[in-house]
């Protein structure tokens, strides 16, 4: 007696099916949508089905390493001899509508043979996405000058590229429910902390989101303060810094069509350094953070203080300097407080035109408006002098930081604290920054603390936090993230000078 084995149907699958029936539900889940080219042939007495999305598929690889020889063959087709006779790496069967549907969208060109129990799929990818330039937002002089781009294979490339090891961990999650996005999470396995893998594999599989549009607006929904006005994860556009942070045992985040990765966990000092510190010599890197620490407090504090020791502490004032303003501002109308948010506010202007614009008459517009405004709103009374040199150094210094978030972040915090030197004095701007201290005190990035190795004091990680040392005391990674591998390098080797002779 013959038993018919029939294979038993896979959970979640729609075949076997007629080729007819599968054209139906493509075209009724697209909306019967003319980019889903849905083509049928004739082969060896079977219907074979071959579908993808135009503008995400390469028409001329489908034709020529998929049709020519699938409809050349001599012997019918299934789903394994497919994959075995067409040499292509990327094959791969599934059974599952939501797969197939999702796979579609990416790019993959799918072949049914009828009545068959699984449909084959290959990537062949339609490459439309900007080739490797320079970075445009973080501009270094030393060190490598390429920056991400929006292709997520592109930029992992460029990783792998860089991290040449086996322990190199590019794990990948699917964000977004109703248009998922890929999201890969990259760190070392022997070096980073399996407690910040767990956490933010654990925050990116949490999230309950319709779409994802870009790792920054990413890292919003992953902070551990989303109130906070300070940001708390690094965002580059530098595979050489991204590369960098993930080696010295963090964790690094790339997002499909984002041109910019980020890292976690961070500090509020890892804002302040730069790349190029490491290819300077020590002093002159040591020389550049500081300065740029100092920058940042000028930008908070020079045109409140102004504000304050115009309207209630002439006192502090030098005598000299006092006539000189006294004058200044004899045709002044408005109030210190009033004269510096009005100039304050035009910076801004200026800064977001200059930033809006096409890059010429951006810096067009930057330089010569802020010369003839500044002119003009002297001669007019609007302003004294002396303010104008005061919001001018203000705002340079908060240029000088490297992370562009941060810079923002200080920018805004100059407005409140102009409003509390203007109403409370000196007495204000104390009450504001004993404010932000606290604020910042509070703050964890990844549940690590914001101001490590500060708070919690950590001698061994200042010099990597508030200067640079020589190389051969920088043979540790940053302790305060807890590592698993904490020595980079033995120092008594690095140390050694070695003759020719020996």
């Amino acid at each position: 007696m013959k038993i018919n084995r029939r294979r038993k149907k896979q959970p979640n699958s729609i075949f076997p099916l007629k080729v007819d029936k599968l054209k139906q539900i493509m075209q009724s889940k697209f909306e019967n949508n003319e980019d889903l080219i849905f083509s049928i042939y004739e082969h060896q007495g079977k219907k074979i089905a071959v579908f993808f999305i135009s503008y995400q598929a390469d028409s001329d690889k489908v034709e020529d390493f998929l049709l020519d020889p699938l409809l050349s063959s001599k012997h019918e087709w299934t789903s394994s001899s497919i994959l075995n006779e067409i040499p292509l790496g990327t094959g791969k069967t599934t059974v599952a509508l939501e797969d197939i549907l999702e796979k579609l969208l990416i790019g993959e060109v799918f072949i049914y043979v009828e009545n068959e129990e699984e449909i084959v799929s290959y990537i062949l990818l339609k490459k439309q996405h900007r080739q490797l330039s320079k970075a445009e937002n973080e501009t270094v002089v030393l060190g490598p000058q390429i920056a991400f781009t929006e292709s997520l294979i592109t930029n992992l490339n460029v990783v792998r590229w860089s991290i040449r090891s086996t322990d190199l961990v590019l794990e990948k999650i699917m964000v977004g429910k109703r248009y998922p996005r890929e999201v890969r999470i990259v760190y070392v396995k022997s070096v980073a902390n399996e407690v910040d893998v767990n956490t933010m594999r654990q925050r990116l599989q949490d999230l309950d989101i319709d779409e994802l549009e870009d790792s920054t607006v990413l890292q919003q929904y992953l902070d551990d303060s989303s109130t906070s006005i300070f940001p708390q994860y690094y965002s580059t556009e530098l595979p050489d810094r991204f590369s960098y942070a993930v080696r010295q045992g963090r964790i690094g985040v790339l997002t499909e069509n984002s041109p910019t990765g980020f890292i976690a966990p961070t500090t509020f000092f890892s804002f302040f350094e730069s790349t190029e510190d490491m290819y300077m010599r020590w002093q002159a890197g040591s020389f550049l953070r500081i300065m740029r620490f100092i920058s940042m407090f000028l930008a908070v504090i020079l045109t409140p203080l102004y504000v304050a020791a115009a309207t209630y502490h002439y006192e502090i004032i030098p005598t000299a300097e006092l006539i000189t303003l006294g004058q200044s501002r004899a045709i002044v109308p408005f109030p210190p407080i009033i004269e510096a948010l009005i100039l304050e506010f035009l910076i801004e202007l200026l800064r977001e035109a200059g930033a809006r614009l096409p890059t010429k008459i951006g810096q067009t517009i930057g330089i010569v408006g802020g010369v003839i405004i500044g002119q003009a709103v002297v001669e007019a009374g609007l302003t004294s002098s002396i303010l104008i040199i005061v919001v001018a150094l203000s705002a340079l210094s908060s240029f000088t930081v490297p992370g562009y978030l941060m810079g923002t972040s200080i920018r805004v915090i100059r407005f409140p604290m102009m409003l509390l030197a203007g109403v409370l004095g000196l007495i204000g701007i104390m009450f504001g920054l004993i404010f932000l201290i606290i604020h910042l005190l509070r703050i964890n990035s990844l549940g690590r603390p914001y101001l490590s190795p500060v708070y919690p004091f950590r001698w061994a990680d200042l010099n990597k936090a508030l200067f640079r040392a020589p190389l051969q005391y920088e043979n540790k990674r940053f302790f305060s993230f807890r590592p698993k591998d904490l020595l980079r390098y033995r120092r008594g080797e690095a140390k050694r000078r070695h003759d020719i002779d020996e």
